[in-house]
């Protein structure tokens, strides 16, 4: 799939290559990430970019969840500007490696750890924005939209070490199931996850 992206945003450069072109480096919610444009059409350009990052997040259900939520985004995107920089429509995908890494405390010898992934590792992108990255000179930038990345999926495993076989070793491995559908409602907003990034572009 991502091979076949790359061929056509080669294409796509290459075939727009007379037109405006720009870079852009940025920060938000998805990461720290750049971006590479170029213009198709005097009100539409062709957007793609990568960001990435670790952060720590926390998550409770009965349980308390120590979280590195850990960010890989790679962005395809078309920017429709109708109104001028003022103002724009921003569609495509996030093809995204985005996962949180839990785990519990110890107690008794025996702790929970494991992955919440999300559902779709393409992802819709649908939002809003200011400013193109493609515009010529120094320029601010920004977008707000939602990365529909589907339902939260958590694998968790009960961790029992030297303590395999104990009465409450047994217990945390028959509750790893119901732990993991209570984590996956706990996160289950997640699916509609905030696209917020602003940043500086050179156009050229």
């Amino acid at each position: 799939m991502r091979k076949v992206i790359f061929g056509i945003m080669g294409l796509t450069l290459a075939a727009g290559s007379a037109q405006a072109a720009g870079i852009g480096a940025r920060i938000g919610t998805t990461g720290l990430g750049a971006d590479v444009a170029w213009d198709l059409a005097p009100t539409l350009s062709a957007r793609l970019g990568y960001s990435g990052g670790s952060v720590d997040h926390d998550v409770s259900t009965n349980i308390t969840y120590h979280g590195k939520l850990k960010l890989s985004n790679l962005n395809t995107f078309l920017d429709f500007a109708p109104l001028g920089p003022l103002f724009r429509i921003t569609g495509g995908f996030v093809f995204n490696q985005n996962k949180l890494d839990v785990n519990t405390d110890t107690v008794n010898g025996v702790n929970i750890s494991g992955t919440v992934k999300p559902e779709k590792s393409a992802a819709p992108y649908l939002g809003i924005g200011y400013g193109r990255v493609s515009g010529a000179g120094v320029n601010f930038y920004a977008d707000l939209g939602v990365m529909f990345q589907g339902t939260p999926q958590a694998t968790l495993t009960a961790n029992c070490g030297a303590f395999a076989g104990t009465p409450q070793c047994t217990n945390a491995q028959g509750q790893v199931a119901a732990e993991q559908a209570r984590l996956e409602d706990k996160l289950k907003n997640a699916k509609y996850y905030p696209v917020l990034n602003v940043g500086l572009t050179i156009g050229f």
